[in-house]
């Protein structure tokens, strides 16, 4: 039996030039890192326990807000956003947030905050979430956001300099060209989902979700809201 604990976690997709040459900003593993090793991935990571209490300038809008509340624990989707925008800036050095101060931050934010910005989830869209199947080192519970980076990140997009040691070789590949990549499969799942969103920059109709235990494999869709709904 599998008793790995499964975290909750939280993948964000920066998306740029999405009407011209869409490229997104990935990174790569350590050769010795345990979960993943050498691949090629998007910025993200576990929910803190800090997260929650994180104040956020702006939140998730709908319909994004309610289907990433679905099967989940209460008061769950906030602290999701927040890891969002947190490990964004941890692996990238890239800010989603609006200016502005707040005190007493939690100790893993006071960088953030130290840039005198707000963490900002307006600009986020819940597009897919999946579970990291049994026999892993590691599980997680990941839910994976877009984010329009030409609009949302305060700052310089090509300015890595901030950005922790846990990615290296950080660089926007173009969509067409990202599969080069030597890339995790659940990425190359979510790339379908990215250049549909890259066309369209609505909140989808529904959300992907994979989920493989040690005996059944889940799939279903999150629908929450209409997207019409909060627009």
């Amino acid at each position: 039996m599998n008793d790995i604990a499964i975290r909750d976690a939280a993948t964000v997709i920066a998306l740029r030039d999405r009407h011209t040459e869409p490229k997104v900003l990935m990174g790569q593993r350590g050769a010795k890192a345990v979960f993943m090793p050498n691949k090629f991935v998007f910025p993200g990571g576990a929910v803190d326990p800090g997260d929650a209490d994180v104040p956020l300038a702006a939140p998730m809008p709908e319909p994004c807000a309610t289907r990433l509340g679905e099967d989940c624990a209460s008061g769950l989707a906030t602290a999701l956003a927040a890891a969002a925008i947190r490990e964004m800036w941890e692996e990238t050095g890239l800010v989603l947030g609006r200016p502005g101060l707040w005190q007493d931050p939690p100790e893993d934010w006071q960088a953030f905050a130290a840039t005198g910005h707000v963490p900002d989830a307006s600009a986020l869209q819940f597009i897919f979430r999946a579970v990291t199947p049994p026999g892993r080192p590691r599980r997680f519970d990941a839910r994976f956001f877009i984010v329009d980076a030409n609009a949302a990140i305060a700052g310089d997009p090509d300015d890595f300099t901030a950005a922790s040691d846990e990615l290296s070789q950080l660089q926007w590949i173009p969509l067409a060209e990202v599969r080069r990549f030597d890339l995790p499969f659940i990425t190359e799942v979510v790339l379908a989902e990215v250049a549909q969103r890259a066309a369209d920059p609505r909140a989808p109709d529904s959300v992907p979700y994979f989920a493989q235990g040690e005996e059944a494999q889940l799939f279903r869709r999150l629908k929450g809201l209409s997207p019409l709904q909060g627009i």
